[in-house]
């Protein structure tokens, strides 16, 4: 069985573009039919007592730097609850989304799946394609193949999981599309957008972006409910009610869009929340800068884990275990200096220069809850932060979720970063 384990430890070397499904790490014959294979019956006990139907809609919600995937399945009155969590064995590169062919980045942003992203087939045991690039991914020039949430443990800008646990989570993808489900949301993130941790990562080159991921965030933690997602001006726009005859195009200017009141409402309090959170982790955080590690340092933190197994098994560890928190001043002193704090410098001076109280805005300013009531909603091209980044209380395009939990939601993204400072002879290293 030599032979094979180099074979395979070749193939996974090379697999730099994408997962392309070479490797077979699980007992086949432990399951008679994989892709037929029921949820155990604990899971289905725990969706009765829940109040889910066995078929209802899912999403899907991944994190990073906790290395967690979630699975969330719609309650009979609507709702979504999480059900399940994972722990994600392997994810390449770093925090940040993925920009192009070959950069080991494991996708950001929010997805639709439908059933022909399952693949059954896949010798990475089961695999469901992530749907990268996505509208918004491509009005930004991204690019990328073969992004997939698979089995096997080892990633190539994938989210890796065991054998075990693809078993489930195909599983509930495919109840749910059974159950009449015609897309089902996948949403990516770097890691939980609480208060602390965008306070944590505010020095990192993508911080707009996450500041736009955030907004579907929030919609989500308000509502429990998938956000409707839509592109325009190259940007995510979420739960928002289009005018009349208006279109959205992904490179096209927003049109006239709005918000529905009551969900307005709704977030009023979750924003005043998390400002008020996010002023108590600037205090904390005052100075620092948080280190992103690399994928090679949080692999040494799991390097026994790979004992015992072939070679192409390869988790890759924890990013809140292998990273820490820097002074400014060392970060900048060191002679490697951290991909996270490429422009911490550059965004640290403009902070300087404004309240920090909240998030600084990628765009323009907050409107004042005065100015909200009688001023139209903003398109998010002129408004990309979220609600809650605002502690004059913005709201983020939230609207009220639609009674149908199986109906289909529309895509979405937002712009990345902008110029890159003179730190990007750091992102190199």
């Amino acid at each position: 069985m030599r032979w094979k384990s180099t074979a395979l430890a070749l193939t996974f070397v090379a697999a730099l573009a994408g997962c392309n499904d070479t490797l077979d790490s699980f007992d086949p014959a432990s399951v008679s039919n994989k892709v037929e294979h029921p949820l155990p019956s604990k899971i289905l006990a725990e969706m009765k007592a829940k109040g889910m139907d066995r078929n209802s809609p899912i999403a899907i919600r991944i994190l990073k730097e906790e290395g967690v995937l979630e699975i969330w399945k719609a309650k009979t009155n609507g709702r979504f609850d999480k059900i399940k969590e994972y722990e994600i064995c392997a994810w390449s590169g770093r925090l940040g989304p993925k920009i192009k062919e070959g950069d080991r980045q494991a996708p950001e942003g929010f997805y639709p799946l439908s059933p022909h992203h399952l693949n059954p087939n896949s010798k990475y045991y089961l695999a469901i394609n992530t749907g990268f690039p996505n509208r918004y991914d491509q009005s930004n020039g991204r690019n990328g193949t073969n992004l997939m949430i698979h089995g096997a443990c080892s990633s190539s800008g994938c989210y890796s999981m065991t054998d075990a646990q693809i078993l489930e989570i195909y599983a509930f993808a495919r109840d749910a599309f059974k159950g009449g489900q015609q897309t089902i949301q996948l949403q990516a993130f770097p890691f939980r957008m609480t208060a602390e941790n965008m306070a944590r990562h505010r020095h990192s080159q993508h911080y707009p972006f996450w500041e736009m991921l955030k907004v579907g965030y929030d919609n989500f933690e308000v509502t429990k409910r998938p956000p409707e997602v839509a592109i325009c001006d190259k940007k995510y726009v979420f739960n928002q009610q289009v005018a009349d005859g208006k279109s959205i195009s992904a490179s096209a200017a927003c049109p006239p869009m709005s918000t529905p009141p009551a969900l307005q409402a709704a977030l009023a309090s979750y924003n005043s929340a998390y400002s008020k959170d996010y002023a108590k982790a600037l205090k904390k955080f005052d100075g620092k800068i948080w280190y992103d590690p690399t994928e090679a340092e949080r692999k040494a933190l799991v390097a026994n884990q790979r004992k015992g197994h072939d070679l192409a098994y390869a988790p890759t560890g924890s990013a809140l275990k292998a990273g820490k928190l820097l002074k400014i001043e060392d970060a900048a002193n060191q002679s490697r200096p951290v991909a996270s704090a490429t422009a911490a410098i550059e965004r640290l001076a403009v902070q300087q220069t404004s309240t920090p109280q909240a998030p600084a805005s990628a765009v323009a300013p907050a409107p004042t809850p005065a100015a909200q009531a009688t001023a139209p909603q903003p398109s998010v091209a002129a408004a990309p932060a979220t609600a809650a980044s605002s502690p004059a209380g913005r709201t983020a395009a939230v609207p009220v979720p639609q009674p149908n939990p199986l109906a289909a939601p529309a895509p979405v993204q937002a712009a990345e970063t902008k110029k890159k400072p003179f730190w990007k002879i750091w992102q190199s290293q």
